[in-house]
């Protein structure tokens, strides 16, 4: 049976609820990490299973993984998924409400739109700007070099060339690849002492690169590096590329949110500058994974580079006053994304992200200070909520610290260097569990 009754809904929901509670209660001390192994486990069985029993088993696959929910993890970007937006994800699926075209949910998608005009007046674009909420920044990056490639270069060309530097994340690479450009034609700007890109060495390369007889028309920003957390002069990018004529993109998927804050705007100057924002609520807004957004300064170069239509479309109204988000972007068939994003922006107030993004940095600050005092580190610079720093054996340091089970770091390489990583961004993180790590570090690398 495929449609339950009342009673059993209701049944089936306590069960549900139970598990979140005792999962959510148990995060505070839950292991950073669990080993795990990757068994695939039986195929679905021809009769009904019992919900408890299928629970006990995702529970215990659930647990072999890194706990990406808790206080404790300060690898990658971490995405605590808000509780209000769990239950917000769980309305928009019980409902399944189609949003791909407006008028087949005009009031979910004004929903929707009225969050993308929050966040564009947030981020200082014109009137006329717009944008779309995607699956991550991933996605988004690839609409923006589409949108780019059509609105600069017309059509294809293969001499169209790309400016980023060796810290911008991999999906530019990606997003430039499916949309035909061969490696060749990424150009990498190198950077200054603190690791940001070197405006001046770009604009020789993109001067030189036009002698040679290739059509620069894409450069990138990185708002919050992934390694680092370092956010490139974004002001003297969108100055280069306005004197250029190129699409100024600025990946902010990390560094995005900072947005919202007084001094995040200050480190974030120039982003209003930008034609496009790739960014990931589900990093720095610390929504569940899947939740990303492009915001473009122009909508109408966005729908230019993205609309189609089909007779099978013809009975739908596009006149709604609001975006057929099937124009704005590849997908045509796409959940209600939004309620995701507008629940807890308008339950909790936005003061409490903001507040909440203010406290991480604090946190990172805190966390930079304090490992400094450590004469056995090296503390590298970053920015926003990122901190790297280095040992005599950062590897082993590593290894240590995750092994032990309470903290979960990463790592990267600056300067071909092995260099520990931490990211401070979980709305469960907090001043006591920053100061157990640490303590940690400091114990272990005495």
């Amino acid at each position: 049976m495929l449609q339950p009754d009342r009673e059993t809904r209701a049944e089936w929901t306590k069960t549900v609820t139970a598990f979140v509670e005792e999962f959510i209660e148990g995060l505070e001390a839950a292991p950073a990490s669990s080993p795990g192994t990757a068994l695939l486990p039986p195929p679905p069985a021809e009769t009904p299973g019992g919900l408890a029993d299928l629970l006990d088993r995702f529970s215990g696959a659930a647990s072999q993984a890194v706990e990406t929910a808790g206080p404790r993890y300060l690898a990658y970007f971490p995405a605590g998924g808000l509780y209000s937006s769990v239950l917000a994800e769980f309305v928009a699926q019980a409902t399944n409400r189609y949003t791909g075209v407006a008028s087949t949910a005009p009031a979910l998608v004004a929903m929707e739109h009225s969050v993308i005009r929050w966040l564009c007046d947030e981020f200082g674009l014109p009137a006329g700007s717009g944008g779309i909420f995607t699956t991550g920044a991933s996605l988004a990056t690839l609409s923006a070099v589409h949108t780019a490639r059509q609105d600069r270069l017309g059509a294809h060309d293969p001499n169209g060339t790309i400016y980023v530097t060796p810290h911008t994340h991999h999906c530019v690479a990606k997003a430039a690849h499916i949309t035909g450009f061969p490696p060749e034609r990424i150009r990498v700007v190198p950077t200054d002492a603190h690791l940001r890109m070197d405006v001046p060495a770009a604009q020789a390369m993109i001067a030189e690169d036009r002698a040679g007889g290739l059509r620069p028309f894409l450069i990138i920003g990185t708002a919050g590096a992934t390694s680092t957390g370092i956010v490139d002069p974004l002001d003297e990018i969108a100055t280069l590329a306005h004197r250029e004529s190129l699409w100024f993109h600025v990946d902010g998927a990390y560094g995005g949110a900072f947005q919202l804050t007084e001094r995040g705007r200050e480190i974030l100057t120039g982003i209003d500058r930008a034609d496009s924002i790739a960014w990931d609520p589900h990093k720095s807004l610390f929504l569940p994974y899947g939740t990303g957004v492009l915001l473009v300064r122009s909508e109408a170069l966005l729908r230019a580079a993205h609309a189609a239509d089909g007779d099978y479309l013809q009975d739908l109204d596009h006149g709604t006053g609001v975006p057929d988000y099937s124009d704005l972007g590849p997908e045509l068939t796409r959940e209600f994304r939004g309620l995701r994003i507008w629940l807890p922006l308008h339950l909790h107030g936005v003061a409490a992200f903001r507040a909440a993004i203010d406290e991480k940095h604090d946190l990172a600050d805190h966390l930079r200070a304090e490992l400094a005092k450590i004469e056995t580190l090296e503390v590298l610079p970053s920015d926003l909520t990122v901190v790297v720093f280095r040992s005599a054996d950062s590897e082993q340091l590593l290894k240590r610290i995750n092994d032990s089970g309470k903290f979960f770091l990463s790592s990267t390489r600056l300067d071909g260097k092995f260099t520990l990583r931490i990211c401070v961004l979980s709305h469960r993180t907090h001043r006591e569990h920053v100061d157990e790590l640490i303590e940690l570090i400091r114990r272990l690398s005495a």
